[in-house]
């Protein structure tokens, strides 16, 4: 049943407007679990014991406290909408643990990293303005990856300086806000970008190459290249919204505001962003209250 049922989750899924990235980790999470029943001889069946078991084996085999987490979730997710559609009569996966996870730190970037990737950005080429704006904004609002490139021409305003994300996780929409930097950078694109082949479609951010808008991958792709020609190592896409996060505590922002502009809505992703840094932010304050003065 678990098997067979499979595509009709995910029709359900796509019609509850679920994001592509979490339909295809839940789906994901119960293929995991049904080709490990097969490997192990243990019924298809979502129990209990069946999934504890699943679990202890993803981790016993080196497998992400993260990763076991999530294919928990997902097989969790899937005993929901069984018994919403009448196929079980109860969850049998309500109230059980979730493998504990670790706590990884995860730096910010240091102002000479960013200053290194806006350098390693310098030209007049579409892509060196491309790259230079998507840095600046994203550094700057910390807006996820995947929401920086789905935002549309009509979804940027250069003289209030803000964007509007129109679908971030979970379905919400905000506003994020950029300085005279950041739309500066955004301008000198965009007057660029009129030569490109998608001149006229609505996507933001164009591709290297002719016809094509930029993907998560391509994004990706592009910002590691400028890290490695800045000499910047281990960079990866979401040390951006670490480093938005860091930076705004540190110039003394509010967490409320922090939390409205990233799109949190409890502040333990917060706890989670800014735990890395919160030791010199604790640093700097320390000097400026100068407590050792008698």
């Amino acid at each position: 049943m678990l098997s067979s049922l499979l595509e009709s989750w995910k029709l359900a899924m796509r019609a509850e407007r679920k994001a592509d990235k979490t339909i295809e980790s839940y789906t994901e999470g119960v293929r995991r679990f049904l080709a490990w029943c097969e490997d192990t001889g243990t019924p298809p069946e979502l129990t209990a014991n069946a999934v504890q078991a699943f679990i202890a084996d993803l981790l016993d085999h080196g497998a992400e406290a993260s990763t076991a987490l999530s294919r928990q979730k997902a097989l969790r997710q899937y005993g929901h909408w069984l018994v919403r559609e009448g196929e079980m009569d109860t969850n049998p996966l309500i109230g059980l643990k979730p493998p504990k996870q670790d706590r990884k730190v995860t730096e910010a970037l240091t102002d000479d990293d960013v200053r290194a990737m806006l350098k390693a950005c310098q030209g007049k080429r579409l892509q060196d303005r491309r790259d230079e704006a998507l840095l600046r904004f994203m550094l700057e609002t910390g807006a996820r990856a995947s929401e920086t490139v789905g935002l549309q021409m009509s979804d940027v305003d250069l003289a209030r300086g803000r964007a509007t994300i129109r679908r971030g996780k979970g379905g919400k929409g905000r506003m994020v806000p950029f300085g005279p930097q950041t739309a500066t950078a955004l301008d000198r694109y965009i007057r660029a970008r009129r030569t490109h082949a998608m001149a006229d479609t609505e996507a933001l951010w164009v591709g290297s190459r002719n016809g094509n808008a930029l993907t998560y991958p391509g994004l990706d792709k592009a910002l590691r290249l400028r890290a490695q020609r800045a000499g910047v190592e281990g960079f990866h896409l979401h040390l951006t919204r670490h480093t938005a996060a860091h930076r705004w505590l540190r110039q003394g922002g509010s967490e409320q505001g922090l939390m409205a502009v990233a799109g949190w809505s409890n502040r333990s992703m917060l706890d989670r962003y800014t735990s890395s840094s919160a030791s010199e932010r604790a640093a700097d304050e320390a000097r400026n209250l100068n407590l050792g003065d008698w």
